[in-house]
């Protein structure tokens, strides 16, 4: 899922670092051309350093044929019958232009794909043009997977006309819903001017034919913002996909967005934008910003033109890519940017907003109390384990998650619940420094190289932050670092895992490599970074991660239960195996440890709301082996109307009421008092907390959890 970089010694000593000092020095890459030569070090660095390489060889060849075709036509909307026999050529000769860096391949389809969408842009306006006739019976198959290519233009506008009707369909749908009553075009002659008409249905079909216009149009303004470069980073993500499902080749842009979502922070204005047609808009004003602090701009607002605080003119972005556009708006903390807003309301006007350090909350651990009865528990919930790539120290996941404990103890927590549903893992070292925040001391993971001895990576710090009863709640979407916690504290018998049968299946390491470091005289430009697995990781108890997941100790069905989610769900994962178990003692800090488990299955099993929850997850899974949409109105509304009353009897899910009241902390209470949009936040996230029989078992298990008299009462005044 996400990148498992770490800075622990282990890493330094692996074979990679041989590769980085010495291999690199000797290989010459002097292309001319950024394509070629971009091919030439990803292969090289994936020949080199990738924990278990492949051979490039023909059938290698016949994987990126069909994964490169369906990565950029994956609706089979664009590419002819003809234009496959023409491709077919290459299915198994790609290996050997790989090795010479020969890009036909690459440029064939592009250019044929460009073609087709010019052609299909100037096509679907002209089918939009006329009314759809809604008492055809016919259906639109939309398992793109197992449909054929279109024979000719014929076909391929047909399948467009379905295509279009389904979007139309849809729309005409809710039109009549919301207008409610529906007119004939008699009756609406016989109303008077100024009486407030219902539509007729020639009205409302013609607005949900505009509708889809509307949306096409917005779809194929980003089609085009795209550039060969776009379609050119695809390419190399096939390639480099093939050899596991979590190598990735990231084009600057996509680097920065990544570093992003790792960090949770960015320097800039602290707003989310939007293309919008040709203009750059503002979905979001992020709380704590500069733009918020000033009250500088709105959502709704349009950015036309962009000054640096130094230049004398301002770059319109009007028609500009939206990738291009946040290149200039964005910059380091303490510079100012001038920015031309057209307002809502229409008047255009300048504002001059300081740039800093934004940090986006919702990346970030976040806890409350929960009260139940005369007791307190605590919750903290992590979205992902994140961390600075440039300074670990700065802010991590661990030390945030320390933070949220000594809170939580202040008011008198008994019991801690770790929320890691969701979860798609980050840092192994947050994962390895968190864990130390409930044991003693003692191996947390277990790291295997390439042809390298295994390294056990430990908790060294005898600290132990919290040691009341613990639970870790897991489903099918927690991976990698996620799985590092909840094995470790499953292994010590530290914490009791509750969740889905098992949670994602990811048990393997990331490093990011920037690629330009490889180059001595780089005139290129940026040649972006390549996201390289080079490890595996294992349990203390010596088994893999890797496909098989974490199993929970108590089951609980969710709506993923029935759905193909997970590593081994991937073409070309790599296997499960087993290494020597660590050495490590078992926590004694629970009495009854395994009977509690046993309580909480019969609590579990007896349960009408998770009885419930799992007849939705079937219903799901049924739901998305339906293929088949059928675009006669009558048959489409009777079928999604059937679909609507199916689902009432699942409104109980969410009405669930688990009877705990829940409260924020002190410190966070202050900064509701200036942050509103917080405490909206907050307000949501605790209703949803309320209907959430996950947490009620996880607060059930802290009760029943007793705790020995050796591990308590000592660390009642622990501080940073």
């Amino acid at each position: 899922m996400r990148i498992m970089k770490m800075n622990f010694k282990v890493l330094l000593l692996a074979v990679f670092v041989a590769i980085a000092s010495c291999s690199f020095t000797t290989k010459k890459f002097d292309n001319p051309e950024k394509d070629k030569l971009l091919i030439d070090l990803i292969t090289y660095v994936l020949e080199k350093g990738h924990y278990s390489p492949k051979d490039i060889n023909d059938a290698f060849s016949k994987n990126i044929y069909r994964n490169f075709i369906a990565g950029v036509d994956p609706l089979k909307r664009y590419f002819l019958m003809s234009d496959i026999e023409e491709f077919k050529r290459y299915e198994t000769s790609i290996d050997d232009q790989i090795k010479i860096k020969d890009v036909t391949f690459f440029n064939l389809v592009y250019s044929r794909l460009s073609q087709r969408i010019r052609e299909i842009e100037k096509m679907y306006p002209t089918i939009l043009e006329q009314s759809f006739d809604y008492k055809m019976d016919e259906e639109l198959n939309v398992d793109y997977d197992k449909i054929a290519y279109a024979k000719d233009k014929k076909a391929l506008k047909n399948r467009w006309r379905k295509q279009l009707k389904f979007s139309t369909i849809s729309n005409y749908y809710d039109l009549i819903e919301e207008n409610g009553t529906v007119l004939n075009e008699a009756s609406k002659k016989e109303q008077n001017e100024d009486d407030q008409k219902p539509k007729t249905i020639s009205e409302i079909e013609l607005e949900a034919r505009e509708n889809t216009k509307n949306s096409m149009s917005e779809y194929f303004d980003f089609v085009n913002d795209l550039e060969s470069k776009d379609y050119f980073a695809i390419f190399l993500n096939v390639i480099v996909e093939e050899f596991d499902p979590h190598t990735n080749y990231f084009a600057p842009s996509d680097r920065d967005r990544f570093e992003l979502q790792m960090s949770g922070k960015l320097e800039g204005i602290g707003a989310r934008l939007q293309k919008k047609n040709d203009y750059i808009k503002i979905v979001e004003v992020i709380s704590g910003g500069p733009a918020w602090r000033g009250e500088h701009v709105e959502v709704g607002d349009m950015i036309m033109k962009v000054k640096q605080e130094k230049e004398k003119e301002a770059v319109s972005v009007v028609g500009m890519r939206l990738d291009d556009a946040v290149k200039l708006i964005k910059g380091p903390k303490g510079t100012k940017v001038i920015l031309t807003i057209k307002r809502v309301d229409g008047s255009i006007e300048e504002e001059i907003i300081t740039r800093d350090v934004v940090e986006i909350e919702e990346t970030y651990a976040k806890s409350t109390l929960i009260k139940k009865e005369d007791k307190n528990y605590g919750l903290i919930d992590l979205r992902q384990f994140y961390f600075d790539m440039q300074n670990y120290k700065e802010r991590n996941a661990a030390s945030d998650v320390k933070k949220e404990i000594l809170r939580l103890k202040d008011e008198g927590m008994e019991g801690l619940i770790i929320d890691l549903r969701g979860n798609g893992g980050g840092s192994l070292r947050t994962a390895v420094d968190m864990a130390g925040l409930f044991i003693k001391e003692g191996p947390i993971v277990q790291v295997a190289s390439s042809g390298s001895k295994k390294e056990v990576l430990e908790d060294q710090d005898d600290e132990i932050v919290w040691d009341g009863p613990l639970v870790i709640l897991v489903n099918e979407l927690s991976a990698s670092a996620s799985e590092i916690l909840a094995a470790a504290m499953q292994d010590y018998k530290r914490a009791i895992v509750i969740g889905s049968n098992q949670s994602y299946g990811k048990g393997t390491v990331q490093n990011l490599l920037d690629l330009n470091q490889w180059l001595r005289n780089n005139d290129m430009g940026d040649m972006g970074s390549l996201k390289l697995t080079t490890q595996k990781f294992y349990r203390v108890n010596g088994g893999s991660t890797q496909l098989e997941g974490v199993k929970s100790d108590v089951v609980m069905a969710d709506r993923y239960s029935y759905i193909n989610i997970g590593e081994k769900d991937y073409d070309n994962p790599l296997p499960y195996d087993k290494i020597e178990p660590a050495d490590y003692e078992v926590w004694n800090g629970y009495l009854d440890y395994e009977k509690i488990i046993k309580k909480s299955m019969d609590r579990m099993a007896k349960s009408e709301q998770l009885r419930l929850i799992d007849e939705n997850a079937q219903w799901i899974k049924s739901r998305r082996d339906i293929t088949i949409v059928n675009l006669n109105y009558e048959s489409y509304k009777n079928e999604l109307e059937s679909r609507i009353d199916d689902t009432k009897k699942f409104d109980a899910i969410d009405n669930y009421d688990n009877k705990l009241r829940y409260e924020s902390l002190p410190f966070e209470i202050e900064l509701m008092k200036q942050d509103t949009t917080l405490l909206e936040k907050r307000k949501r996230w605790h209703k949803s907390l309320g209907n959430d029989i996950y947490i009620e078992e996880g607060v059930n298990i802290l009760q029943d959890l007793k705790s020995t008299d050796a591990n308590r009462g000592k660390l009642a005044n622990v501080r940073d």
